[in-house]
């Protein structure tokens, strides 16, 4: 089987690797505007060549999209024009409401499987990909009933090869939800790291006193921007309604605190520790 991947980065190099391991024989292809991006996953081993995307696409069995998602927009059409009749097309991207509308007006919508890993870290490119990163994690396809069963099937099979566990959702749901489980805490990083470091102007400083509180809590803050703002904008309107509501318990939380409310300030931090047997459930699924 040829598989390319377009955007050879931490999530489709990963991929590439939990594949390769369990397929010695997979050929892969891939696909990527940086030349820097393409040798280096040639030296890692995550892919066998690399080729310009038409070439890539009309070798393929299986075409797996990972760039930021407004590049996936931009080029689902040309990878579907140039996909064989028997071939199939997943994106790993974290949004999916116009990537699927871009999708279901083109003839060959059925060969199409919309997916996100929900895994990731704050670093990027082909030097941040292992083959440790999917296995455990979910993975929620959208749209389902609109991909013809051999390729539904086939991606099926490879993500719960990887060690995925399957979720079904309507890309409207899938928005939805993760506007406030994974966008908004990106946001909420970005934010933290411009307010720390407006404030602060002693970078050594901040090194010296940060608490592993603070470096955990700041994290995603390091997450590449060329992948977050068209995630950001995509969504906006539900990361929009989800800033508002996040903006309104911080401005409680202010005038708690600015009136000496302890009693108001502990309800609202109790409230909130709910989440540790939300989580632990999650975890022990």
């Amino acid at each position: 089987m040829n598989v390319s991947i377009i955007g050879i980065g931490l999530l489709g190099g990963s991929f590439a690797l939990v594949l390769r391991e369990k397929y010695p024989k997979m050929h892969f292809i891939g696909v990527d505007t940086s030349p820097v991006n393409g040798q280096l996953a040639l030296a890692k081993g995550i892919v066998d060549d690399v080729m310009p995307l038409a070439e890539a696409v009309s070798k393929s069995d299986l075409v797996v999209m990972a760039t930021p998602v407004n590049v996936i927009i931009d080029l689902l059409p040309a990878v579907l024009d140039h996909l064989p009749s028997s071939a199939t097309v997943i994106d790993l991207g974290s949004t999916k409401g116009s990537i699927c509308d871009v999708a279901d007006i083109h003839p060959k919508r059925a060969q199409f499987v919309a997916a996100h890993p929900m895994a990731g870290t704050e670093n990027s490119g082909p030097g941040a990909a292992f083959r440790e990163l999917l296995p455990g994690k979910n993975l929620i396809i959208c749209d389902s009933d609109k991909s013809n069963t051999e390729s539904l099937t086939l991606a099926e099979s490879l993500f719960r090869d990887a060690g995925m566990k399957l979720f079904y959702m309507t890309p409207k749901e899938h928005d939805l939800h993760l506007a406030y489980v994974s966008h908004l805490s990106h946001i909420s990083a970005f934010a933290l790291g411009l307010t720390v470091l407006e404030k602060e102007k002693d970078e050594q400083a901040i090194f010296d006193m940060a608490s592993t509180g603070f470096s955990s809590t700041v994290r995603l803050a390091k997450s590449s921007p060329q992948m977050w703002a068209p995630i950001f904008d995509q969504n906006r309107t539900n990361v929009s309604n989800a800033l508002a509501a996040y903006i309104e318990f911080l401005q409680q939380f202010k005038q708690v605190i600015d009136d000496q409310d302890v009693a108001t300030s502990l309800d609202f931090m109790k409230r909130a520790n709910v989440i540790r047997r939300v989580l632990d459930g999650i975890e022990k699924r």
